[in-house]
């Protein structure tokens, strides 16, 4: 069985051993996550490089996601690193202070008092800690701490309900978009937007400078999911980012949120990630916990296009283990996942000759017996995509000799990339090229039925426009 589902693995100290890095993607891993919230450019440079570079050993694609940090609200930090609050006691977060101690504390958003009011909730250290705004005056936020706990440098400030301010880039984000174009990043996950315009500012400053990456909207402040619809058309793909987003929304606002969040994604032809603790108890254990195998199975039972780690490949004693696991969850999920292609989008128009296609590929293909693969001759990827928001359970096979198509690919569920390269434009003489292709990696084989998909003229993007129903081995016969 081949694994629809696609696998996200952070980068990190515990992935940096090229050895390890290979393990990883022996082990499953689709596309590589480089965290811009730690390292220097030229690190995430590295990473990049080593990635694609035993990619290429290995034969094969792995996309490369750039995550920006994001205006990530902090406290500043401590004499002592850390104090100890209890519940009752007055704590002042105070802008303008430089070296936090028992009664107050720094920030690094400075413009947070801006915000805030008589009656907020502010949420530390995701959740742990709980305060109540009793007064704001000038540069101080005093409040009465709700839940009280350790509170150590750095840690990261919610307001509950959402409602803050920063912009959804910060300079340090706009410096790092430039080191995504530089390392041909595939995809680019924008931390905390708000509206569509976040989302179409940073495509613009990407293809600025020179990127292609495709976009990923990182859902993680409560004003997101109202404005879901906006975010969604104005990105390629969501990322539920379920850390912060549990904090603002409530932890158990979170499931059904998901569930909602991957149905729109799919209904609107966009993929998505879902994220957080996937499996995080095997930072320290070689095993997941049983609740942990429910979380990511029923991600996949949700139609999500991929699961990702974070802490866990990052800086985690498991790196590999992890993957491993994540992998046979997702294979055992997708056995019970029902074929969805009866209702989808039957009250819809098609816009695009292309896109009709792919609906009519996969129609026959679940329709008709003994088809083994679906075969996309494709320079954009588009058709795969379009095919991948149905679950059909026959393997589609993205057949380019674009590099960037397939990378990009490999975060589409049950798409898998190609290095398909000919010279010829005959179309008859490329079908053939095409079967023998698949009957090369063992896809198929004689008498399996192959649905292609190709665009004429040949060798023009966006042009897929015919569909070929093939027996495999019958133009030897001939």
């Amino acid at each position: 069985m081949i694994r629809r589902t696609k696998i996200v693995a952070t980068l990190g100290p515990s992935s940096n051993d090229p050895k390890v890095l290979d393990r990883m993607m022996e082990a499953g891993v689709d596309v590589v996550r480089l965290n811009f919230s730690h390292g220097i450019a030229q690190d995430h440079i590295d990473r990049a490089e080593m990635v694609r570079s035993l990619a290429r050993t290995r034969g094969r694609a792995v996309g490369v996601l750039v995550d920006l940090q994001g205006p990530k609200i902090r406290v500043g930090k401590f004499a002592d690193g850390k104090i100890t609050l209890q519940s009752g006691a007055r704590f002042v977060l105070d802008a303008t202070c430089e070296l936090g101690n028992q009664e107050r504390v720094g920030l690094d958003y400075k413009d947070l008092p801006r915000d805030l009011e008589r009656g907020a909730t502010l949420l530390l250290d995701d959740g742990r800690i709980e305060m109540w705004v009793e007064e704001v005056k000038g540069a101080e936020i005093i409040c009465k701490v709700v839940q009280g706990g350790v509170l150590s440098n750095n840690k990261g400030i919610n307001r509950k309900g959402g409602g803050l301010s920063a912009a959804a880039l910060t300079e340090k984000d706009i410096e790092d978009i430039k080191t995504a174009a530089a390392l041909q990043a595939d995809y680019v996950a924008i931390s905390f937007p708000r509206s569509a315009a976040d989302m179409q500012l940073a495509r613009n400053l990407l293809r600025a400078a020179g990127g292609h990456g495709m976009l990923v909207a990182k859902i993680e402040r409560a004003e997101a999911i109202t404005a879901l619809e906006e975010i969604l058309d104005a990105s390629d793909a969501i990322m539920v980012a379920r850390g912060d987003l549990g904090v603002e929304v409530g932890d158990a606002a979170v499931p059904a949120l998901q569930k909602k969040m991957i149905r729109m994604a799919r209904q609107r032809n966009k993929v998505v990630i879902t994220a957080t603790q996937m499996m995080e108890s095997m930072i320290s254990s070689p095993i997941p916990t049983r609740a942990e195998v429910s979380d990511v199975a029923n991600a996949v039972l949700d139609g999500t296009d991929a699961v990702m780690l974070s802490a866990e490949t990052a800086a985690g004693m498991y790196p590999v283990e992890a993957i491993a696991a994540m992998d046979r969850v997702c294979c055992e999920a997708e056995k019970e996942i029902e074929r969805d292609f009866i209702n989808f989008r039957l009250d819809k128009n098609f816009n695009r000759k292309d896109e009709s296609v792919a609906m009519a590929a996969i129609f026959t293909a679940t329709h008709l017996p003994n088809v083994r693969a679906i075969a996309a001759l494709t320079q954009s990827g588009n058709t795969c995509l379009w095919m991948s928001r149905m679950s059909t359970g026959v393997p589609i096979y993205a057949l380019t000799p674009e590099v960037e198509t397939r990378r990009k690919v490999t975060l589409y569920r049950g798409v898998y990339p190609v290095n398909f390269k000919t010279d010829s434009r005959d179309r008859d003489q490329l079908l053939i090229e095409a079967e023998n292709e698949l009957r090369r990696r063992g896809a198929v084989r004689d008498g399996d039925l192959i649905v292609l998909t190709i665009g004429e003229p040949i060798g023009e993007s966006g042009g897929t426009n015919t569909m070929k129903i093939v027996t495999v081995g019958e133009h030897k016969k001939a």
